[in-house]
Order: structure tokens, then sequence, then C-alpha cells
């Protein structure tokens, strides 16, 4: 695993916005700038959430931005004999068991995150830990957490440390309508495609000592990691489809290619061709020069000031 390897992984919900652009463009000049390859994964493990048409459109998308991928762009969805392959090998060391709580069971009786930076609400509390609840029966699949507490070197963030019994416990690898759980799929994935870099937004940051927890329990190799900030709304909301975050217009492409070089604290080339500003941007890409922040807002990047004000 010498080779860079990096990776790209939207969920196809909809077109690429602007936060979306800005994981694409760190992702891909992060791997360019290191001779490395460039690969595309379309995260539609979660069937529920996937629109018609979305991974097309997020393809050609990419491609009138100016990005280049390398290899076969690869589908959660036709993986899941991967995953079950990893379920079965947790299982037969005992760290798997069948939860029947409902979600509101969970919330009555959950204990919550107290220093506000996990974002993951309730934290489980082992209801159905111990009680050998039989596997046909309806229900979630969790990982058996115990004593964990993992810490990474993230190349932006920092030193960073989670004791997952505490501030996470016992999560869902499979969940009760049979989907796969993104914590899961993206272990699985990446260790399967020989991903040596993990560049995404700080919105994953505290998800990532649960991947190298499962890492370590499969015997999988651990990438390095680059958290860049979020991009947001004015009032702090991250951008999504949720929150009614426009399309990226390819015909605003170097100016978009622009602002998000801007927001990666990157200098943005005096360009008009999206590739040329791409080429140019790789040989200048500088992971340093990243704003060491959790979030930015993205009207500040647009009106032309640094990420930092």
């Amino acid at each position: 695993m010498s080779a860079y390897r990096g990776r790209f992984a939207p969920s196809p919900t909809g077109p690429l916005h602007f936060g979306s652009l800005i994981a694409a463009l760190a992702s891909y000049l992060d791997a360019r700038a290191a001779r490395g390859e460039w690969i595309v994964r379309i995260e539609d493990v979660d069937e529920s959430r996937t629109v018609p048409g979305a991974n097309d459109a997020i393809l050609r998308q990419l491609e009138a931005f100016g990005f280049e991928w390398d290899g076969e762009v690869v589908l959660q969805s036709r993986r899941t004999h991967l995953y079950e392959a990893a379920l079965s090998r947790l299982r037969s060391q005992g760290l798997i068991y069948r939860c029947r709580c409902s979600r509101r069971e969970i919330a009555d009786s959950a204990l919550h995150a107290m220093n506000g930076t996990i974002g993951e609400g309730a934290i489980y509390p082992g209801t159905c830990r111990a009680l050998g609840v039989d596997p046909a029966t309806p229900g979630a699949d969790r990982l058996l957490v115990a004593g964990a507490r993992l810490a990474f070197d993230d190349r932006v963030q920092g030193r960073i440390s989670q004791d997952v019994t505490r501030e996470i416990g016992d999560f869902v690898l499979k969940r009760r309508d049979a989907l796969h759980a993104y914590q899961l799929a993206v272990v699985v994935d990446d260790a399967d495609q020989r991903i040596t870099d993990v560049v995404r937004g700080a919105d994953l940051l505290h998800s990532t000592p649960r991947q190298i927890l499962l890492q370590r329990l499969l015997g999988l190799p651990t990438p390095r990691y680059l958290h860049f900030p979020v991009a947001t709304h004015e009032h702090g909301e991250k951008l999504s489809k949720q929150t009614l975050a426009a399309a990226a217009d390819d015909r605003e492409a170097a100016a978009l290619l622009g602002a998000g070089l801007r927001f990666l604290g990157q200098e943005a080339p005096d360009e008009a061709r999206p590739r040329e500003i791409l080429r140019q941007a790789v040989s200048r890409w500088s992971a340093q020069a990243v704003p060491r922040r959790t979030q930015v807002a993205v009207a500040a990047v647009l009106e032309g000031r640094a990420p930092g004000v």
C-alpha cells in the first residue's frame, strides 16, 4: 500500500452541490499532487435515499468540471456480499448481537453525548447486549464495543481521540431494514479498493475512530485521514440536499472551482478552462494550507473573504 490511492465517494441523493464539489476537489488534488490514483465510488448502500438518475448526473458533473478518474466506477449496492462476509467474521468472534430495540425505545432509554462534538445524539445503553436475542428476530445487528479508546492524527485537524464505548456505544452494522450501515460498508470498501488516503469533510471526523476500530477487528489496514472544513450556510447548517443546497452549475465551473480552491486555502489560478484550473491547482496543492476548522460558511468564500475570516 505504498502507492497513493484516493477516492471520492458521493451518495446518489441528487446532483453535486458546492459542498460535494469541495469534497471532489480536495480528494482529487491530494491524490494527483502525490502522483496517485483517484477513484470514484458511488455510496448507494442506503437504497432508501437513492434518487434515480443521480449516478449518471454526478459523473456528468465531474466530467464537466474537468475531473478524470481512474478505473471503473464502483457501486456499493453491488458489493453487499463483501459486507456480509465481514459481518460473518465479526460474528464468529462473538462481536455481533441482534438488537430488537425500536428507535423510540432507544431514544427513551439512551444516554447522550456531553461534549456536543459527536453529532450522533443518543448513545445506545446496551439494552440487548446480554439478552442473546435470536438472530431470526426482527432487529439490527450491533457491534459489541468494550474499552475502545482510539486516537489518530488527522492531517488537518490534528490529534483526535474518542472513547468509543462511552461516547458512541455499541453501534449498528446492519440495520433493521436489512441495509448495511455506512460504517461497515466504508471500511470494507476502502480496504478492498486499497485506499491509502481518505480525504473528506469534517462532518465525518468523529466517525473515523469507529472505522479504525472495525479495521482492527477485521485485520484491515488503516489509511491516512484528512478532514477539511464542512461547507455551511450562513447560520451553520451543512450544505446538503436537506438544506436545499443548489446544484453545482457546470456553466459556472471556472468560478466554482476558484471558490472551492479559496475555501480550501489554496491559490485560485486565473484560468477559464476547468481542466487547466485543476492542472495548476495540483501543482500548487498544499494540505498544510487547508484551514484547521471543522466548518466554514460558504457566503464568506463566495464574497472573496478568506476562510478564516
